[in-house]
């Protein structure tokens, strides 16, 4: 999932974006930008990404007896 091909070009999952200790987002190549911008020199850093949570399992189809041995 980390490496999917339809995830969406933003400065918050570039290499050069950085979030600063006092909430500024700064890009070492164009200075401080917005989260949700791309620019030229956009290259993917899949470690920035946090994927979606996985949901829960619904089990209330099952019964007792299917967990039996």
């Amino acid at each position: 999932m980390l490496f999917r091909k339809d995830i969406t070009r933003c400065c918050a999952y570039c290499q050069y974006f950085e979030f600063q200790k006092d909430g500024s987002l700064l890009c070492s190549k164009k200075g401080a930008v917005d989260e949700d911008r791309c620019c030229l020199f956009y290259r993917y850093d899949p470690t920035k990404r946090i994927p979606a949570k996985a949901k829960a399992l619904d089990f209330s189809q099952y019964t007792e007896d299917d967990f039996k041995l």
